[in-house]
């Protein structure tokens, strides 16, 4: 009967420092981050809660289309767009109206950034206002 109670108490106590493992690696890995502002519209809403993650493997890389989490000037702050165009791409004004110090001139994002806009782009600050990203500032 001893040996009974042994083998439950190892297997839940195996089961238990698993779920340990599990939520310290979740903790490190992913971060809530707080959707600030409208640019995102229709798809993130102002308040709406995103979970993020520092796992590409889990993803994959950066590609077009997809929506990043961006490193802010500050360790609190975060911006999050989507990516219009990757390194090497020829940047497309006209389908992206808004003042720019480059527009109307042929601009090939960087080695190393992506160029990125807001889904609500009347009232999205993006790169047309701050440049192309570093991807060391995408989470």
């Amino acid at each position: 009967m001893a040996s009974r109670k042994t083998k439950a108490f190892t297997s839940f106590g195996v089961a238990m420092l698993f779920v340990l493992a599990f939520a310290l690696y979740f903790q490190s890995t992913f971060k809530t981050v707080v959707v600030k502002g409208d640019s995102m519209l229709p798809n993130l809403a102002n308040g709406r809660k995103v979970l993020v993650s520092h796992a590409y493997w889990l993803v994959g890389p950066i590609k077009r289309k997809d929506i990043v989490v961006i490193q802010g000037d500050t360790p609190d702050e975060y911006i999050i767009k989507r990516v219009y165009r990757m390194a090497g791409e020829i940047v497309d004004w006209e389908n992206i109206p808004k003042n720019y110090s480059l527009k109307n001139q042929d601009f090939v994002v960087p080695e190393g950034t992506v160029f990125v806009l807001g889904d609500n782009r009347p009232v999205s600050e993006d790169s047309r206002a701050f440049g192309p990203v570093e991807l060391s500032r995408v989470i």
